[in-house]
């Protein structure tokens, strides 16, 4: 879902973009599609010809589908498996899809709370399931890759993502399982213009940023939802009306996002 929309709006852009595309699945029109899985590495080599930047989105998404085992090894050896080779190619900019999952906040059976609102990515990550702890490792990787090979890359992390296809996920979703991640959404097209400013504008080393829409996503001021579902938790600011405890500082002044769409209409 998301990677379609970063492949239209870079085509948008005015971008040439190859897919790394699974056997059986339908390309995008507009694209060189090279067939293939990420965990491949002759795959990734092929995809990589004639290419100087890569987004890297290819993930299971949960873990709730698969076996833990097959969630972290399939996460974690496809993102070692493209951002090593196209180093090794000399690619030198990358950016890629984390996760809110990475502070350990979403699947984790023991729903742990932020230390503190707004939460932001400095905060430790207290990590119980799978998928979490392969996003952990995918945002190392990252920055390994980077250190050895003098790169530029940014770990975007996603919260609970909309589009047209999923609206219903948003109005169905657990007030008290989403605190912890402060009630973030982000709708796919500011997704896909976050990938298009962490692939593009200047920067050196590896980053981890938090993206957010502004407001959260239930109906209700954020001050009443954190007094009810979140009453422990010390608060660094006040919050103005359904203004999201998420600091999006570092995204703002790393890469000048700023997210532009706010909750659909029912």
């Amino acid at each position: 879902m998301v990677g379609s929309a970063v492949v239209r709006h870079l085509l948008a852009a005015g971008r040439d973009v190859t897919t790394l595309t699974l056997p059986g699945v339908t390309p995008h029109a507009g694209v060189r599609a090279v067939f293939g899985d990420a965990r491949d590495e002759a795959a990734v080599t092929d995809a990589l010809d004639g290419v100087d930047a890569v987004a890297h989105l290819a993930a299971i998404p949960n873990p709730l589908s698969d076996p833990a085992p097959v969630v972290f090894a399939n996460n974690t050896q496809a993102t070692f498996t493209v951002l090593w080779t196209a180093a090794a190619l000399g690619v030198r900019r990358f950016a890629i899809a984390s996760s809110v999952s990475a502070a350990g906040r979403s699947f984790n059976p023991h729903r742990p709370l932020p230390a503190a609102y707004p939460v932001d990515e400095t905060m430790p990550a207290d990590l119980g399931d799978p998928y979490g702890l392969s996003k952990q490792v995918d945002e190392l990787t990252l920055g390994t890759v980077c250190r050895r090979f003098g790169a530029a890359g940014v770990a975007l992390r996603l919260p609970l993502m909309i589009a047209p296809s999923n609206l219903e996920l948003m109005r169905r979703a657990d007030l008290a399982s989403e605190v912890g991640n402060g009630w973030a959404w982000l709708d796919v097209r500011d997704g896909a213009e976050a990938f298009r400013l962490a692939l593009t504008v200047p920067l050196t080393g590896a980053h981890v940023v938090h993206l957010a829409a502004a407001e959260i996503f239930p109906d209700g001021e954020t001050e009443e939802l954190l007094d009810r579902h979140a009453p422990g938790v010390p608060r660094r600011r006040s919050f103005a009306a359904r203004e999201v405890p998420v600091d999006t500082g570092r995204a703002r002044a790393l890469l000048g996002f700023e997210p532009r769409f706010r909750v659909p209409s029912p």
